[in-house]
């Protein structure tokens, strides 16, 4: 079986994401937590026992993943911060954005019906799947460990984001007209599109060879870029919801990076300006 097809089970994750009622959250993170844990089997069974992945070292990441605020430095927290900054100043627009796309408030609302989730998540699995077909025609091990990696990646930050939803309960904008609707029972934020769109674009365009740098951060950052407008223009998640999820995607995948290569590939910068603050995110340019 090609790697590959480990991408097929988080396609099914986002479709029934998009089917679930109020009620079902509890199946939501059980879903998706089993279709990434058999992708990254999947893919361990294509692996190569000298490849510096499997099974025992994704336990170990996750334990390191979601207890890794308990070992967050100074820029860990200034990263936290600032995106809390920037979620809250997102906030404050979240009904201007809904309306610029919507325009009749009340014909925008349809019950929180999310009837194009698979179709918003294929650029994503397509990238996955992209880097495993690849790996596995030129029988590439770097390869291997790069498909590993996004599949992590998408992993931990669908999992927190279905968490965080659940803990929220909020409403989505196609459910209400007011984005203040928290534990209500919806699941808008974060947004979990965005969330694995970022964290897997994210690593696809820090990862692999310098010589196709520009390429790969087009097509990951556009990705995830693109995902998230889709996500407001279709009138699924407030602004706040996909800042949250860039930043929670964007954390998880400078995690996967520093753990998977053993290198800074970001860093952050938080600090007052004339008007106001300034949050900025750098990467290397060679």
């Amino acid at each position: 079986m090609p790697p590959t097809s480990a991408s097929a089970p988080l396609a099914t994750a986002f479709a029934q994401r998009g089917r679930f009622t109020k009620t079902s959250f509890a199946g939501r993170p059980l879903a998706i937590l089993a279709s990434l844990l058999l992708s990254l089997c999947v893919l361990h069974g294509n692996a190569s026992a000298e490849d510096s992945f499997g099974v025992g070292t994704t336990l170990e990441d996750t334990k390191e993943f979601f207890t890794a605020p308990l070992r967050w430095d100074t820029e860990d927290w200034l990263y936290f911060g600032g995106a809390l900054v920037a979620i809250g100043a997102a906030h404050d627009f979240d009904t201007k954005v809904r309306d610029h796309f919507t325009g009749d408030a009340k014909s925008a609302l349809n019950g929180g019906q999310d009837k194009n989730s698979l179709r918003d998540a294929a650029p994503t699995v397509a990238l996955i799947a992209g880097t495993g077909l690849y790996a596995a025609f030129i029988r590439d091990s770097d390869g291997y460990r790069e498909t590993w990696a996004l599949l992590e990646a998408g992993a931990f930050s669908g999992i927190t984001a279905e968490a965080l939803g659940y803990a929220g309960g909020r409403e989505r904008p196609d459910a209400t007209s007011s984005p203040n609707e928290w534990r209500a029972g919806g699941d808008s934020f974060p947004s979990l599109h965005v969330s694995v769109a970022f964290a897997v674009g994210t690593v696809f365009a820090e990862s692999g060879n310098d010589e196709y740098r520009w390429l790969r951060r087009i097509v990951g950052y556009g990705i995830a870029s693109g995902t998230a407008y889709v996500r407001m223009k279709e009138n699924l998640h407030w602004l706040s919801d996909t800042v949250a999820g860039g930043a929670l995607g964007i954390a998880t995948a400078r995690f996967v990076l520093n753990r998977e290569y053993g290198a800074d590939h970001g860093s952050i910068a938080f600090g007052p300006t004339q008007n106001g603050w300034q949050l900025a995110y750098s990467v290397r340019t060679q």
